[in-house]
C-alpha cells in the first residue's frame, strides 16, 4: 500500500513541474541560445567557466542535457570552489533518479543511479577508483575541486565500459577555461549540531595563461583542506528471540539486547590538483594533469549494550496485538530448514514485547579505536590534434590508491540492577532507561569478551592509454568516430583479524587488574534513546592507539607482541588487462525547417584478461591458488534525437552495458574443513574466478521542452539485467569427500523500469525583484523486480526506493542567490536477514530489514558584498531527518540513526 505522504509528494512534484512549463507555453516559440560545441561526449569542454550564480549554472546544465548524445544530467559549479552542495555526493542527490545514504560520519555517500550501485566513475574521462575496489568513494574528492559533474544514464561507444547503472564523470578546472589571470579563495566554518563543535575548511585556485615564443601556455593549481568534527549516535534493538529462555518471558518475542553506538572523532581531507596546457600550434595542444587526494580519520566507535537475555528475569511486560505462531528451536531462535526437517522445533504462540523491565542485566561498553588513512594519486599526459576535419586525442594516465586502516578494540562491562525498555512510541524510537546511569561510574567495570585487532591494507593501481578520434564527414553521416583503450589494473588486499579472550573469562576480571592508567576510561557522547542521551564510559581511544597502551594490553591478554602479521587467508592479488576498441557514426537528417533527427550508432568491443591469486585454509593449512580468466564482450548502442522545433525534442536510446565483478568475489581462495559432528555436513566458502560480468540491455525514451529560462522533461527507462551475483551453497566433491561450499555465482536476473520527470525555470514574467525567483524539481518512479533463480525472486532490488523527489525554490538577482531544497526517498530494504535467527511467523521465509521513508531540507544563501567578495550561509538536514528501520514488520523496531544538522558560514573571494 502506498502511504499518503508518498502520494502527496509525488503529486506535489507533478504539479510543480507542470507549473514550471506554464510560463514558457504562454510565450511565443523561442530557441535557446546555442551551447558550446563540446557537450555530451567526453570531449574536452573549452567553455569559459565564469558562471557566477545559480541561474548561470542551471542554464549551462540544461544546455548540456539538451545537446548530449546520451541521456545526461549535469551539475555545474556556480563559481570557482562553489559547487551547489557541500560534498559531491550531496550534490548528486539533486539529480533525477539519484539515491544516496548517510555514512557513519554524517557524510552523504554511495550514490545510486535509479537505485543501482554498479556505477563507473571517471575523472575528466579517466577511470578512477578507491583502493582494491571498482567503486570510487565520492567523499574522497572534495566538491570545491570540481567544475562540473555529468551523470550519464545511457551509453555511447566512446564511453569507458564498466557501469551497468551508468557513468558519473567528475570534471576539474583547467587553465584554458579562464581568459584572465584568476585567483580565488573560499573558506567556511561548519557547525555540527551533534558534535557541537566548529570545523574549518578552505580552498584556493590560481591560474594564468601566457603567450610565449613556443605558443600559449596555461597553468592552474587548486588546493583544498578541511577538518570535520563529527558525532553520529545510533540506537538499535536486536533480533527477537522466544522469551521461554528468560524467567518471566514465556509467550513473548523479546529482543536479545538493546543498545547503541556512537561514532565520534574527526576526519580531514587534503586535496591538490593542477594542470598545464600548452597550445604548441593552432592544431596541437599538449597537457599534463595531476591530482592528490587523501583522507585521515581518527575516531572511536563507542558501543553501549544491555544484554537482555543475560538478565535474571523480566517483569512489567507490555504488548500489543501483534501475535503470531513461530517455529522455535531449542535455543529460542527461528528453526532452520534442517531443524524443521528433523522436527527439532516447537510451535509457539508469541506476542511482540513493547515494554519490560529487566533485572540484574549484563551491560558492556566498548571502544573500537580507529586510525584510517587513504592516499590517492593520479598523473596524466595527453595531446589533442584538431585540423580541419580530423580530431584526435591521446591520453596516458596512471592512478594509485592506498588504504591503511587500524582498529584496536577492547570491551568492558558490569552488571546493572535494572533496565527498562519502551518500544511503544509513535516516533518508532525506543526509550532505554537504567536508573542512576550506572555506566558512568568506573566502579565494578570488568573486561568483557576480549581484545580484538584488525589491520587492513589495500592498494589499487591503473595504467591506461586511450585514443579517441573523429572525422567530420558532412551530410547525413556527420561524423565517423573511432578509438581504443588499454588498461592494466592491479589490486592487492591484505588483512589480519586477531581476537583473544578476556583473562579469566568474560566479566570475571576487574579492569584495574591490568594496570591501566587512571585516565583509561573517558566519557563518550550519549545516545539520545538511552538514559536521555547521558554520557557513558569507554576505554580511551588515544590510549588504545598508543604504543604504550597496545603493548600493555597485548601482554595482559596474552596476544603476540607488536602488530600481528597479515593473515595469508585474508589476502588476494589481482592483475587485469583490458583491451577495448570502438567505432560509431554520428548522423543528422534534416526534415525541413527546425525539424530533424540526429544521433549516434556504434559498437564497443572489450576483452578482459585476468589473473587473481588467493589463499585459503584447507584443513588448517594455507593453500594458494591462481586462476586465469578471459571475457569478451560486444556492446552496441544506438540513439536518436528528434528535434521538433520551438525547443521541443524527443530522444530514444539503446545500449548494452556491463559491470565487472568485484575482485573480492573473484578471489579463488577456498576455506573448507571436515566436520567432527556426524550430523553436520562438511562445509567451506570461497570466491569464484569464473564469475561473468553483469550485463544490461538499457532502453530510454524522453520528451523534453526547453525555453529561455528553463526546461521540462519526462522520460521512461527499462533495464533488463542478467548475470547478477548472489551467494549460494552447492555440494562440491574434493578428494572424494562432499562439502557444502558457499560461493558467489551468476544466477540472478532482474528488471528495472520507471519514469523520471524533471524541470527548472526562473519566473521572468514576474515584476521587479520577484523575477529573481525560480524553482526546480524532479520525481523518479523506480519499479524493480528480482527474477527467478534468486531467493528474493519477486522482491525489489536491494537499496532501491520506489519513489524519490526533489523540490527546490531558487532566488538569484542583484547579487543575492539562495536555494531551499527538500529531498525525499521512500522506503527500501538494505539487508536480507532471511538466514538470521529472528523468530518470525510460520511461513515467512523472506526476512528483510526495511528503511522507513524520510526527507531532508537544506538551504544556502549567498550575498555579493562587492564584485569580488561573497558571504554565504548554509544549512543541511535542518529538520533533523533520521534513518529508521524495522525488521520485516513495522512493529519490529530496529535502528534509529541520528543524522546531523550542519550549519556553515563562509566567504568566496575572486580576483
Amino acid at each position: 500500500m502506498i502511504r499518503k505522504s508518498t502520494l502527496l509528494g509525488a503529486s506535489s512534484a507533478a504539479v510543480l513541474l507542470c507549473a514550471l512549463a506554464a510560463p514558457a507555453l504562454a510565450q511565443t516559440e523561442q530557441t535557446p541560445p546555442p551551447a558550446p560545441a563540446a557537450t555530451g561526449d567526453q570531449a574536452d569542454t573549452s567553455e569559459d567557466i565564469v558562471v557566477t550564480g545559480i541561474r548561470a549554472s542551471l542554464a549551462r546544465a540544461a544546455e548540456i542535457k539538451r545537446d548530449a548524445a546520451q541521456v545526461v544530467d549535469s551539475i555545474v559549479a556556480q563559481d570557482i570552489g562553489k559547487f551547489p552542495d557541500p560534498t559531491t555526493a550531496a550534490a548528486l542527490q539533486r539529480v533525477p533518479g539519484i539515491q544516496v545514504t548517510v555514512g557513519s560520519n554524517n557524510e552523504i555517500v554511495n550514490p545510486r543511479i535509479r537505485g543501482l550501485d554498479d556505477i563507473l566513475t571517471t575523472l575528466d574521462g579517466r577511470e578512477i577508483f578507491t583502493a582494491e575496489g571498482r567503486g570510487f568513494a565520492f567523499q574522497d574528492l572534495p566538491a570545491e575541486a570540481l567544475a562540473r559533474v555529468d551523470v550519464y544514464k545511457s551509453n555511447t561507444a566512446n564511453l569507458i565500459e564498466g557501469g551497468v547503472a551508468g557513468t558519473i564523470d567528475l570534471r576539474l578546472n583547467k587553465p584554458f577555461n579562464y581568459k584572465d589571470p584568476t585567483f580565488a579563495v573560499s573558506g567556511k566554518l561548519n557547525y555540527a549540531s551533534n558534535a557541537e563543535k566548529l570545523s574549518p575548511q578552505i580552498s584556493a585556485l590560481a591560474t594564468d595563461r601566457w603567450d610565449t615564443g613556443i605558443g600559449e601556455i596555461g597553468v592552474l593549481l587548486n588546493v583544498s583542506w578541511y577538518d570535520m568534527k563529527f558525532n553520529r549516535p545510533v540506537n538499535y534493538v536486536a533480533e527477537r528471540r522466544s522469551g521461554d529462555h528468560l524467567n518471566g518471558g514465556d509467550g513473548y518475542a523479546i529482543p536479545i539486547s538493546t543498545g547503541g553506538l556512537n561514532e565520534f572523532g574527526s576526519y580531514s581531507r587534503p586535496q591538490a590538483n593542477g594542470s598545464i596546457q600548452w597550445q604548441a600550434s593552432p592544431e596541437l595542444q599538449l597537457y599534463v594533469d595531476g591530482l592528490y587526494s587523501a583522507y585521515r580519520g581518527k575516531f572511536s566507535t563507542a558501543f553501549y549494550e544491555y544484554q537482555l537475555f543475560n538478565s535474571d528475569s523480566v517483569s512489567n511486560i507490555g504488548t500489543d496485538d501483534n501475535c503470531f505462531t513461530a517455529r522455535v528451536n531449542g535455543d529460542g531462535f527461528n528453526a532452520n530448514s534442517g531443524q524443521i526437517l528433523n522436527n527439532e522445533y516447537t510451535d509457539q504462540q508469541l506476542c511482540n514485547l513493547t515494554s519490560g523491565q529487566f533485572h540484574n542485566t549484563n551491560s558492556f561498553t566498548s571502544t573500537q579505536a580507529k586510525n584510517h588513512k587513504t592516499d590517492s594519486y593520479l598523473a596524466a599526459f595527453g595531446a589533442k590534434y584538431d585540423a580541419d576535419r580530423v580530431h584526435l586525442a591521446l591520453d596516458l594516465s596512471y592512478q594509485e590508491s592506498i588504504v591503511n586502516n587500524e582498529t584496536f578494540i577492547v570491551d568492558t562491562g558490569k552488571k546493572v540492577d535494572s533496565v527498562s525498555l519502551d518500544l511503544n512510541r509513535s516516533d518508532h524510537s525506543p526509550v532505554v532507561t537504567a536508573p542512576g546511569n550506572p555506566m558512568i561510574d568506573p566502579t565494578g567495570y570488568t573486561f568483557f569478551n576480549g581484545l580484538f585487532q584488525d589491520y587492513l591494507r589495500a592498494k589499487g593501481d591503473l595504467f591506461a592509454a586511450k585514443l579517441d578520434g573523429s572525422y567530420d564527414v558532412g551530410g547525413i553521416i556527420k561524423t565517423i568516430e573511432f578509438g581504443g583503450r588499454y588498461a592494466d589494473r592491479g589490486a592487492l588486499f591484505q588483512q589480519v583479524q586477531l581476537g583473544v579472550g578476556a583473562p579469566g573469562g568474560s566479566g570475571n576480571v576487574p579492569v584495574t587488574a591490568a594496570g591501566v592508567p587512571s585516565d583509561f576510561f573517558v566519557r563518550a557522547p550519549g545516545i539520545p534513546q538511552i538514559n536521555g542521551g547521558a554520557p557513558f564510559l569507554i576505554p580511551s581511544r588515544s590510549y588504545l592507539l598508543s604504543d604504550e597502551g597496545q603493548a600493555l594490553l597485548r601482554d595482559y591478554f596474552g596476544a603476540p607482541e607488536g602488530q600481528p602479521p597479515f593473515d595469508p587467508t585474508r589476502r588476494f592479488e589481482a592483475n587485469e588487462k583490458t583491451y577495448a576498441a570502438y567505432a560509431q557514426v554520428g548522423y543528422e537528417i534534416p526534415l525541413g525547417g527546425a525539424i530533424g533527427v540526429d544521433g549516434k550508432i556504434g559498437v564497443r568491443y572489450s576483452r578482459t584478461d585476468r589473473d587473481i591469486t588467493g589463499t585459503g585454509l584447507v584443513d588448517g593449512d594455507p593453500v594458494t591458488t591462481t586462476a586465469s580468466t578471459s571475457d569478451t564482450d560486444w556492446l552496441p548502442n544506438a540513439s536518436a534525437r528528434i528535434k521538433l522545433g520551438g525547443g521541443l525534442q524527443a530522444r530514444f536510446t539503446y545500449a548494452k552495458t556491463l559491470a565487472r565483478p568485484p575482485f573480492g568475489s573473484l578471489n579463488p581462495g577456498l576455506n573448507y574443513i571436515v566436520s567432527t559432528n556426524p550430523n553436520i555436513r562438511n562445509g567451506g566458502s570461497g570466491g569464484n574466478p569464473n564469475l561473468l560480468p553483469q550485463m544490461s540491455d538499457s532502453f530510454d525514451a524522453t520528451l523534453e521542452y526547453y525555453w529561455s529560462s528553463g526546461y521540462l522533461a519526462i522520460g521512461g527507462y527499462y533495464r533488463k539485467i542478467k548475470n547478477r551475483i548472489v551467494n549460494g551453497v552447492d555440494v562440491e566433491t574434493i578428494d572424494g569427500i562432499e562439502y557444502n561450499i558457499s560461493r558467489p555465482r551468476n544466477v540472478g536476473r532482474a528488471k528495472l523500469k520507471g519514469i523520471e520527470v524533471s524541470g527548472q525555470t526562473f519566473f521572468d514574467f514576474l515584476p521587479g525583484d520577484l523575477a529573481g525567483f525560480g524553482a526546480f524539481g524532479n520525481f523518479t518512479y523506480a519499479d524493480s523486480e528480482i527474477g527467478v533463480g534468486d531467493d528474493l525472486s519477486g522482491f525489489p532490488l536491494q537499496g532501491v526506493s520506489k519513489y524519490n523527489f526533489n523540490l527546490g525554490l531558487l532566488y538569484d538577482r542583484h547579487g543575492i542567490s539562495g536555494r531551499v531544497v527538500y529531498t525525499y526517498r521512500s522506503k527500501y530494504f538494505d539487508e536480507d536477514r532471511s538466514g538470521a535467527g529472528d523468530v518470525r511467523p510460520v511461513g515467512t521465509e523472506t526476512w528483510l530489514n526495511y528503511v522507513r521513508p524520510n526527507g531532508r531540507l537544506d538551504f544556502s544563501l549567498g550575498v555579493d558584498v562587492t564584485r569580488n567578495l561573497t558571504l554565504t550561509v548554509e544549512g543541511t538536514n535542518v529538520l533533523r531527518s533520521r534513518y529508521q528501520s524495522y525488521i520485516n514488520n513495522s512493529y519490529f523496531i530496529r535502528d534509529t540513526r541520528t543524522d546531523d544538522s550542519i550549519y556553515a558560514v563562509g566567504f568566496r573571494a575572486r580576483f
